[in-house]
């Protein structure tokens, strides 16, 4: 069988790789360099983190709403102008995390689609020539104080629950793993299983490298539509003409909701926009990569630089950047790090903003249209693209192909917001 991947993100280029494995020929169809600074798989957080199975919505949240609509620069914003339009998707947004029975069933569902995510990814990045792009050195939580972990009892206890592991770092012990942190944090705790990637869209473009080199053809354009005869896939709509398929997986990210309504389904997808900063040969930086609960992005050193990413605004696709959202990233990263100095030269300084693709619930969309069982969604992983691509696309090559699946498909039926 032919099967087209819709998107080269890195769920497209690991769901290419699966379908190979699966003894599909390979049709990628993608208008950009697979791995460029478009997508949103260039720009991400870098961690391959076995512990992100608590979702982005928790009981009591809904309190919040008024500072969200309140601070344009807050760790989460919602611009007033695209209120009315995302409104529905934030009331679904708020009532799955309304209560923690709900939170953790999406935990443990997430959690599927991460653990042993480094390994896989290990083992993709070395078949392709990169895997010195895959390090494993665990992944840091830190806190001004113990009392500040504590505040996030529901979140760790989804993470235990789920089967995340951690050590608790004292004080004296946080200073001896981390010297040049700043001396306001007091309390850290380290996933060991965790991992990062050291040059994301590298990554990307050497698995799209590896899926040509395997066969895979490769076609410059942006997917429009289907062609449907008696309920089966017979080609892909594209701003080229068409492709012949038999099967089609849509993975493009944060624009696949036009797609997927071509395939007969008006999915609740949204663009929760990131940032990120990078500086260049910085002075000063953590050992491991880690995440300040004061700011809630990742500080992780990549082959480009010290990035700091994170931030979640809600303002849609076309909506400029705010680029005072990077700056502010900037900002608690030389705060994080005395040895930093204070005034960074711009040339130094490098921002990016992007588009997760992101469902209301938490958990991505995997599983069969409605149009035609031929099309595949392969979409939705908000803030766990990166480190749950790789299983991802095992689920999706086993139900191209009506396999046995690694995990259960069904939490990630894309029926379930029918």
């Amino acid at each position: 069988m032919h099967v087209a991947i819709l998107g080269g993100g890195i769920v497209g280029a690991c769901t290419a790789l699966a379908a190979q494995r699966a003894g599909f020929a390979v049709t990628l169809i993608e208008p950009e360099a697979p791995g460029g600074e478009q997508a949103a798989s260039y720009g991400n957080g870098c961690w391959l983190s076995p512990s992100s199975v608590v979702p982005p919505a928790v009981p009591g949240l809904w309190r919040k709403l008024p500072k969200f609509l309140s601070d344009p620069l807050g760790p989460l914003a919602i611009r007033w102008s695209y209120l009315p339009k995302v409104a529905p998707w934030l009331v679904r947004y708020l009532l799955a995390g309304w209560t923690e029975a709900r939170v953790m069933k999406t935990g443990h569902a997430l959690r599927a689609l991460v653990a042993g995510a480094p390994e896989l990814h290990a083992a993709l990045a070395e078949e392709a020539g990169v895997g010195h792009l895959i390090e494993r050195r665990g992944l840091l939580y830190i806190y001004p104080s113990r009392a500040d972990f504590e505040a996030e009892a529901l979140a760790w206890r989804v993470r235990r629950e789920t089967g995340v592991k951690w050590l608790e770092l004292s004080e004296d012990e946080l200073r001896q793993r981390e010297p040049d942190l700043d001396r306001r944090y007091t309390f850290g705790v380290v996933v060991e299983e965790g991992g990062h990637c050291l040059n994301p869209g590298a990554y990307v473009a050497a698995l799209i490298a590896q899926a040509e080199a395997q066969g895979m053809k490769r076609v410059a354009a942006r997917a429009t539509g289907f062609v449907i005869e008696g309920g089966r896939l017979k080609a892909i709509r594209t701003d080229q003409g068409e492709v012949p398929a038999g099967k089609a997986v849509i993975s493009a990210g944060a624009y696949s909701r036009a797609l997927a309504r071509e395939a007969g389904d008006d999915l609740p997808l949204e663009t929760e926009r990131g940032y990120h900063a990078v500086i260049a040969d910085a002075e000063a930086g953590p050992r491991t990569p880690m995440m300040p609960s004061d700011g809630k992005m990742s500080l992780t050193w990549t082959a480009t630089g010290l990035r700091v990413a994170g931030q979640v605004e809600i303002a849609g696709l076309e909506a400029a950047p705010n680029w005072k959202r990077a700056e502010i990233l900037r900002d608690h990263l030389l705060r994080s790090f005395p040895g930093l100095p204070r005034e960074l030269p711009p040339d130094r300084v490098k921002f990016w903003m992007g588009h997760r693709p992101s469902m209301p619930d938490g958990l991505p969309c995997l599983g069969p249209a409605s149009a035609s069982a031929d099309i595949l969604h392969g979409f939705g992983h908000g803030h766990v693209g990166l480190v749950a691509a790789p299983r991802s696309a095992e689920l999706l090559a086993a139900l191209l192909a009506g396999t046995p699946a690694p995990i259960p498909a069904a939490p990630y039926s894309p029926r379930r917001f029918r």
